[in-house]
């Protein structure tokens, strides 16, 4: 297992103005409480920090917290990154004992994807469901990852949660609680995307006889325009004026 140590000094001053100052000043607030002590409040070089969390391995690690000439033994709880630069904003760290259970999510890691049948043979390919798994176990037990061998799966085959290989002294929460049999990875086909051409509507050819329906319309448009011409020769008056114009 990796070893991660962090160099911390205890700081007395809070609040957000406190905060602001230390990240301005390459520092990073982090506080630190559990295992039934009070919790402190710690800054921690960027630069330095930013190094290890990098390595996934840290996530799911006992750190060696050094605060002058202690040291305390913890694990991350939660980590605060800036919203759009890469620097760390705010650090939570949870003390351990030594005696009582840890629960953790560690990372999932896929053996043999490659040699699997339903992906070298059949043409499938390897679908994770679940890439982090939360873990119970005594600090010393503590994985850095587990890892789910696929090699045997074949076509639309899974493999859960119960299939893994736990370390000695280690449970997954959820069947330890009565939880689902989860599925973790699966081998399944490749969907192919299918293209559908757009409908192109022909052009009318010159000549060629219009349908039915077009051909009433004109009929109708042309007859409309016969009546049309004929008011104008008659200077648009109704024909009944016509007669009586004529009797006078």
């Amino acid at each position: 297992m990796a070893k991660f140590e962090l160099n911390a000094e205890k700081r007395d001053v809070k609040g957000k103005g406190a905060s602001r100052r230390l990240r301005h000043a390459g520092k990073v607030p982090a506080v630190m409480y559990g295992a039934g002590k009070d919790a402190i409040n710690l800054s921690i070089d960027h630069n330095a920090l930013y190094l290890q969390v990098r390595n996934e391995a840290f996530y799911s690690s006992i750190l060696t917290v050094n605060i002058g000439k202690e040291k305390e033994q913890a694990v991350l709880r939660d980590l605060q990154m800036h919203p759009f630069k890469p620097r760390i904003a705010h650090l939570d760290l949870l003390r351990i004992s030594a005696t009582e259970k840890l629960h953790m999510r560690v990372p999932v890691h896929f053996m043999n994807q490659e040699t699997a049948p339903g992906v070298k043979q059949q043409g499938g390919i390897v679908n994770h469901r679940i890439t982090e798994i939360d873990i119970s176990c005594l600090p010393k037990d503590l994985p850095e990852f587990l890892t789910v061998d696929v090699g045997h799966l074949n076509l639309n085959e899974s493999v859960h949660l119960s299939d893994i290989k736990l370390p000695e002294g280690v449970s997954i929460t959820s069947i330890a609680h009565g939880g689902g049999d989860l599925v973790v990875a699966a081998v399944t086909a490749v969907l192919e995307e299918v293209e559908v051409a757009p409908v192109v509507e022909a052009a009318p050819v010159e000549g060629a006889a219009a349908p039915a329906g077009d051909a009433a319309k004109g009929d109708a448009a042309k007859g409309d325009a016969g009546k049309t011409d004929a008011a104008k020769k008659d200077g648009g008056k109704p024909e009944a004026a016509k007669k009586e114009g004529g009797k006078k």
